[in-house]
């Protein structure tokens, strides 16, 4: 056992100590340390204290100046407070004006929807009455049913209507519905 402790001392005496700089550049990494002691920890060096500056008293009027620039004048003081109340009554009427705009987005975007469900309702509904309605049984309903006919030459009078808009009716419309008829003018 003795022997061992002999030959495990000899072998930190070849155990070679590196510096930061080869530890850091992987030199540590190329050499191989025989044995399981391990290395004593070197001591770190103690810091170089540097003396104190020795303060030089100053003179009473230069204390006198740096307390009065260190210090804040009442005017500048009520300058600055107003300044800040200022800046942050802008911020909120900024921010209020901008919670309008986005309010007023968001309103003309719902009514702009509305609208194009609207006329897509209207359409539909237009599109219905169309299809609904028959044209041709239309007129042959009126041709049979109610005896109308088409318009025949010079059966058709045009009269310039009276200012007011109402027409007073001083006796029965014929059953032929001619009231009177025009010289034809051609002849």
């Amino acid at each position: 056992m003795k022997e061992k402790g002999k030959k495990a001392m000899a072998d930190i005496g070849r155990m070679k100590t590196y510096n930061k700089a080869e530890y850091y550049a992987g030199q540590h990494r190329r050499m191989y340390v025989y044995g399981s002691a391990a290395l004593q920890p070197e001591a770190v060096p103690k810091q170089i204290q540097k003396p104190k500056k020795q303060s030089v008293k100053a003179s009473r009027q230069v204390r006198k100046n740096r307390k009065r620039a260190q210090s804040i004048s009442p005017v500048y003081a009520v300058f600055l407070t107003g300044a800040a109340i200022f800046a942050v009554c802008i911020s909120v009427m900024f921010l209020q004006l901008q919670a309008e705009v986005v309010s007023r987005s968001e309103n003309i975007t719902a009514l702009q929807e509305e609208l194009s469900n609207l006329t897509e309702e209207n359409d539909t509904a237009y599109r219905n009455a169309e299809d609904a309605v028959n044209l041709e049984e239309v007129r042959d309903k009126a041709i049979n049913e109610f005896g109308m006919v088409y318009a025949a030459q010079g059966s058709v009078v045009e009269y310039t209507g009276p200012e007011s808009d109402s027409v007073t009716q001083y006796s029965d419309i014929p059953k032929d519905g001619v009231l009177a008829k025009s010289k034809d003018v051609s002849e």
